[in-house]
């Protein structure tokens, strides 16, 4: 099973935090724009958090794609500035170069907007927090599209070879964005909040938890959409996605680690406490431990659905029809 395994851990924790990191400031600017921008928008506690925590794991994960790029051997420590030498717009990797760049720019930017002890001399911090929210939303989308569009330009690789990988990306970035917005939302949650204050915090958690259902509910269908894509083609795609069902070496992690544990089960609990808020206007009331526990299935599961995805796509290869 490891024979043609040419990228392992280092190219999967960049699709994973690249993923999650835009995910987070996409999520972050558009509940700004959506809720107000300043200090007391319905939805400042929610793009705070995302802002602040958005730029680190794309920084990372980049790192890291840097280095499996052969930029850790003894004289190509800077290799791949190579990569910023021009824009060629047929080259996946050439593009994905200079929208990570800029992203990771733009969300520093607006992450320093959030950092009331950062000084702003040229600029007004509200102001210039709506403009890089604006930059931030299409940026942010256009890093996670690309984690998907990169894997599906390989056509050697069947089972990369699917129109609805990218759009399965997406979803789980946004979805692993939020999840990981809850959990640090979890942690330095504070008890003695007033009433106004208090009624924000609840309305901030409602948000959070019904779009990470819904996002869970869409990844459900562009998995079934996934599934019926491969199952329905001949050849090397049908050949390949066999990886994954039943029987096949990635089965366990994809319906065990992905399918249940990243999104059923977390759906289902999010599901049974927003209901009584959707339907009775009832107060939103997910204990804490319960958002934690939901958001690092999430996560776990956003980061096994990469694992299977680009395992799968190395160890099957085109076959013919």
């Amino acid at each position: 099973m490891t024979d043609g395994i040419f990228w392992g851990l280092p190219v999967i924790l960049y699709l994973f935090l690249a993923g999650m990191g835009a995910g987070a400031t996409t999520v972050s600017a558009s509940m700004l724009l959506r809720g107000g921008g300043g200090a007391r928008g319905e939805h400042h506690e929610i793009a705070r958090y995302g802002a602040i925590l958005g730029p680190w794991p794309v920084i990372v994960g980049t790192a890291l794609i840097i280095l499996e790029l052969g930029s850790f051997e003894v004289g190509n420590y800077f290799r791949f500035i190579n990569l910023f030498l021009g824009v060629y717009f047929t080259s996946p990797m050439s593009v994905g170069t200079w929208l990570l760049g800029l992203f990771i720019a733009t969300s520093l930017v607006y992450a320093w907007t959030y950092i009331r002890s950062l000084p702003m001399v040229y600029f007004d911090r509200h102001k210039l927090r709506r403009v890089m929210a604006w930059v931030n939303i299409p940026l942010g989308l256009a890093v996670a599209v690309y984690t998907g569009v990169m894997l599906g330009a390989m056509p050697a690789r069947p089972f990369w070879n699917s129109p609805v990988l990218a759009l399965l990306f997406v979803l789980s970035a946004l979805s692993g964005g939020i999840a990981m917005i809850i959990f640090t939302r979890a942690i330095f949650h504070r008890s003695d909040m007033d009433g106004e204050e208090s009624r924000l915090s609840q309305r901030s958690g409602y948000i959070l938890a019904a779009s990470d259902m819904i996002l869970i509910g869409f990844e459900i269908l562009a998995i079934f959409l996934f599934l019926m894509f491969a199952y329905l083609s001949v050849g090397d795609v049908r050949y390949a996605i066999e990886a994954i069902l039943p029987g096949g070496p990635l089965a366990g992690l994809f319906w065990g680690g992905v399918v249940l544990i990243g999104l059923i089960l977390p759906g289902l609990i999010e599901l049974y406490y927003v209901t009584p808020a959707l339907l009775y206007r009832r107060e939103f009331t997910a204990p804490r431990y319960m958002d934690m526990t939901i958001a690092a299935a999430v996560i776990l599961g956003g980061f096994v659905l990469r694992y299977v995805v680009v395992m799968a796509g190395q160890i099957t290869g085109p076959v013919g029809v």
